[in-house]
């Protein structure tokens, strides 16, 4: 329940109605964004965020979609009034931008930001970012060749429609029969937010809603200075990479050092590799939304979500790091190659301050592929587009999520109806994959086998994806979850790699996919990988293990090598057999 701070001004009753409130317009946005889009990856995929700024662009409310978009997004709006300033907006302005350095992530997500205003004035600022299924994107090693790159613009000018602008962001996609659905249907949640927060003001007046505005704020860092008071002082540190950047072979690695004193907590990505030739690279704002979502998760996850948390946390990120790299680097991968690692590096420095609260690393991608397809009968070029999920890690408490997407995003897989029905495209598995969570006390969530068979020719135009070295760590002694895999099925069944490690050779393959060719009837086939586990698995409960085994999470192999588990031809615990299998592998 909530409280409001001390110093308020604000009665509890009208605090908790206004604190509501803001949450309230971003849920409206989302839901009018959902329901309108035109794009498979926003309306069924749920790649998008939606947030409320005070007349200050501070976060103020937003919906728990991608949590890697929201605290970029201030960087965003910024940079728009910066181009154009205040005392020249007018009500039903809206304006447009995707340019990594100025506030974007990577490309293809597409931010439109608004102000609200009430009695003449502004009183807050409405923004949504949505990711486009195409802005011509490929990889490449100058930015320049990632597709539509715009700077901020007018795309709304006192509530009429730029259609020059429209034409020409329509002339630069593959799929430009989504681009103006997505437009409308972004510009329907930014009216929803504006509709929401006067309808605050009408009701309170604009005076006491800035009020409630920064109580709010207040109270977040109310509850975040409560927070890290509660982690021990001391310097913890952490690390974790990217599989390499397609260019080089090299791993790409992100160093974090978390400096925790009272009530502040600094962290410090001195000691991060430099920028790279390829697309892994992470735009500032990219990297500080990483590290605030990163942190929220143990930094009191109850407190409302806005920009109250970010005042007890100082950012060091040199530039000319991957994580804070200079034009012209391409970021193309940035929001689900760089996010994710800095979340495992984060998580694992905070490992060593707060051990008994940690959770064990996620499968730390998102795996992102576009893909193009040519219609068997007329030719015509589809692009479509999927993020198959893995699984998270252990916790102190129970079991890793099965096929849950990362922290960077709560989206969802592209389900193989739409897929079918919208593509020339034949879903073969989405099935989860035995002996792929990390074992522990409390095992890692399972990983999925996607088979994606191409009707029409083929190929994978891009591919993020990493863990293909090495699966994804444990905590506590808890074991490695599978590494991932990305093969080529052909039509007769033979399976071979096109990245990652081979298993039969063990040989590696740049894991950054671009340009891999299908013929019709082959199949491109990809093993997530599976979170960590979290301490011990000799530990584990016997009977766990045999219910994992019985469904088939972990093989019977499995439990007897790693969990010292025996099981009798029924697949039922031989506890005195397991009690001396468990001390033979103790010894």
């Amino acid at each position: 329940m909530t409280t409001t701070p001390q110093n308020s001004q604000l009665d509890p009753v009208t605090f908790e109605v206004m604190r509501r409130g803001f949450e309230y317009s971003c849920e409206r946005m989302s839901q009018v964004l959902q329901k309108a889009s035109f794009s498979p990856i926003i309306y069924d995929m749920v790649d998008f965020s939606n947030a409320v700024f005070d007349a200050d662009i501070e976060l103020i409310g937003q919906t728990a979609n991608c949590p890697v978009h929201i605290a970029a997004m201030h960087f965003s709006a910024r940079a728009s009034l910066k181009s154009y300033p205040r005392d020249t907006l007018q009500d039903g302005d809206v304006f447009v931008l995707n340019d990594p350095y100025m506030g974007g992530t990577h490309t293809p997500d597409v931010t439109l930001t608004a102000p609200v205003f009430f009695e003449g004035e502004i009183i807050a600022y409405a923004v949504s970012r949505a990711h486009w299924t195409d802005v011509g994107q490929n990889h490449d090693t100058h930015i320049a060749g990632e597709g539509l790159r715009l700077p901020p613009l007018k795309l709304v000018s006192a509530g009429v429609l730029n259609d020059d602008l429209v034409a020409i962001i329509k002339n630069m996609s593959r799929t430009p029969q989504y681009v103006e659905g997505n437009i409308q249907a972004q510009l329907g949640a930014l009216w929803a937010a504006r509709e929401e927060i006067q309808r605050l003001a009408r009701r309170y007046g604009a005076e006491k809603l800035r009020q409630g505005m920064r109580e709010v704020l207040d109270y977040t860092e109310l509850m975040t200075r409560r927070a890290i008071e509660r982690i021990p002082d001391g310097v913890y540190k952490g690390s974790d990479y990217v599989d390499s950047d397609g260019f080089s072979d090299d791993p790409v690695v992100a160093n974090v050092t978390l400096e925790v004193k009272g009530d502040r907590i600094h962290v410090d990505l001195t000691g991060s590799d430099p920028q790279v030739v390829g697309p892994v690279n992470s735009p500032l704002a990219n990297s500080i939304s990483a590290i605030y979502y990163s942190l929220k998760f143990f930094l009191n996850p109850e407190a409302p979500a806005n920009a109250g948390m970010y005042r007890q946390i100082d950012i060091t990120i040199p530039e000319g790091t991957w994580v804070n790299p200079r034009w012209p680097a391409p970021t193309l991968g940035c929001t689900t190659a760089a996010s994710s690692k800095l979340t495992v590096a984060i998580w694992t420095a905070l490992a060593q301050a707060i051990p008994d609260q940690i959770v064990a690393s996620t499968y730390a991608e998102a795996n992102w592929f576009v893909a193009s397809v040519a219609d068997p009968e007329t030719d015509e070029i589809h692009i479509f587009t999927d993020l198959p999920a893995g699984g998270w890690g252990g916790t102190p408490f129970n079991d890793g999520m099965h096929v849950t997407m990362d922290p960077l995003g709560n989206c969802q897989n592209l389900p193989a109806e739409t897929a079918e029905l919208l593509f020339p495209i034949r879903y073969n598995s989405f099935e989860m994959t035995t002996d792929s969570a990390g074992a522990g006390k409390f095992r890692g969530g399972s990983g999925v086998r996607l088979e994606v068979e191409f009707l029409g020719r083929g190929q994978i135009i891009n591919m993020e994806s990493s863990r293909t070295r090495q699966g994804s760590p444990g905590v506590r002694g808890g074991g490695f979850g599978a590494r991932q895999k990305q093969l080529r099925q052909k039509a007769d069944g033979t399976i071979s790699s096109i990245g990652g490690t081979d298993d039969v050779t063990g040989e590696w393959l740049p894991q950054m996919l671009g340009g891999v060719q299908f013929q019709p009837g082959e199949s491109f086939v990809f093993h997530s990988g599976g979170g960590g586990g979290w301490g011990n698995a000799l530990v584990r409960d016997g009977e766990s293990v045999a219910v994992d085994v019985r469904n088939e999470i972990i093989s019977r192999e499995e439990a007897y090598n790693t969990y010292g588990v025996v099981l009798d031809d029924e697949l039922q615990l031989d506890a005195a057999a397991t009690e001396q299998r468990r001390i033979q592998l103790d010894a």
